[in-house]
């Protein structure tokens, strides 16, 4: 006589079934819930601390195969969603109403890419159905309303507030909406860090899971109001393989390690160009350059991008790589690279403020 499929065996089971983005199994991810067994019928959620619009038929077909492998399985129901839930900050630093998680994207130098990267990597996001906004922290240069697409205005509809702006999906907010496009903002630090903090938090952001932080390049008076005024879930370091790079982008890396924010990866831009007449590969800026970074500190590699023409036309004409061609090679990159960026955030300590109730002190 077999014996009828149980919980326990479900579970078994699932020990064998590994996430294809962590290569964790689903019983130590903690993944599983609502698992229920009648009468050879089993059913149950799978919940992911990351988005992952395009992995769900793939876990939940990796779960169904698995189960249907036990004896006496009559059907298997399996719901593959996602939770993405508020991570641990800087310490003394409040977390922002209706911003989960702020990813800071900085170079340490101009010229890197850093700007394009952090549009794609937020866009990908998005992709994967993770609700996202991106703030142009850069105030004397600001890109992302060209790179977005977006003209005109916000609107104010709440004394000292802004409605972000929209396009592709992200939620914006950038200098550039509130100024003329050839306008030099002529101004000196402290104001220039007072609009940051305005941008940030006069902008009335609608329940985001992410807000990516396009950084201007350097270690100066912005990036210290960031670090130590602004909650920063974590951040990513972008840089090419060139010497000169790495240099600054190092500085940068060990700015944000001696303000207590934690480095989720580094991305390696520009690493490669392949001729499109001869396909001969060569690399422009050097080789190996961001890997090496990462183990000199110990920190993940996220990924490459190529030094590839379509990636920059594509940016300056509104739709950027992920948005002109989501299926492409390049776009895969972005959105592999996104991902992890997304499961090393999900393996961060969490935020437990709001476990715990506000204690009030009365007089009686």
């Amino acid at each position: 006589m077999t014996l009828a499929v149980s919980i326990e065996s479900v579970q078994q089971t699932l020990k064998t079934v590994l996430d294809p983005n962590t290569q964790i199994d689903l019983m130590t991810a903690k993944a599983v819930k609502n698992l229920k067994v009648d009468d050879g019928a089993v059913s149950l959620d799978v919940v992911l601390g990351y988005p992952a619009k395009s992995q769900i038929d793939l876990i939940r077909t990796l779960v169904v195969n698995a189960i249907r492998k036990l004896p006496d399985v009559k059907n298997v129901s399996v719901n593959v969603t996602s939770s993405i839930v508020a991570h641990a900050v800087q310490r003394g630093v409040k977390l922002m109403p209706n911003v989960k998680n702020i990813i800071a994207v900085a170079s340490g130098k101009g010229g890197v890419g850093k700007s394009t990267t952090a549009v794609n990597l937020a866009l990908a996001l998005a992709a994967e159905g993770a609700e996202v906004g991106i703030l142009d922290a850069d105030i004397y240069g600001p890109s992302q309303p060209m790179m977005l697409g977006i003209t005109g205005r916000p609107e104010s509809l709440q004394e000292n507030t802004i409605e972000p702006m929209e396009g592709h999906g992200l939620q914006a907010s950038s200098i550039g909406f509130l100024i003329d496009a050839d306008n030099p903002m002529v101004w000196r630090g402290p104001m220039v860090t007072s609009a940051l903090e305005q941008l940030l938090k006069q902008t009335r952001w609608r329940d985001l899971d992410y807000l990516i932080v396009d950084m201007p390049p350097g270690t100066g008076d912005i990036q210290l109001t960031l670090s130590q005024k602004v909650p920063v879930t974590g951040a990513v370091i972008v840089t090419t393989p060139q010497d000169i790079a790495l240099l600054d982008a190092r500085k940068g890396l060990k700015m944000f390690e001696k303000v207590g924010v934690p480095i989720i990866g580094i991305i390696e831009n520009m690493s490669t160009y392949i001729c499109p007449s001869c396909g001969h590969e060569e690399h422009v800026f050097g080789e190996g350059g961001g890997q090496k970074m990462c183990k000199d500190y110990s920190v993940d590699f996220l990924g490459s991008l190529p030094l590839n023409l379509s990636i920059r036309e594509q940016a300056d004409s509104g739709r950027p790589t992920v948005i002109a061609d989501p299926d492409g090679a390049i776009s895969a990159v972005y959105k592999n690279i996104a991902r992890q960026v997304a499961i090393r955030v999900a393996n961060l300590s969490k935020d437990m403020s709001s476990k715990f109730p506000n204690i009030v002190v009365q007089n009686t």
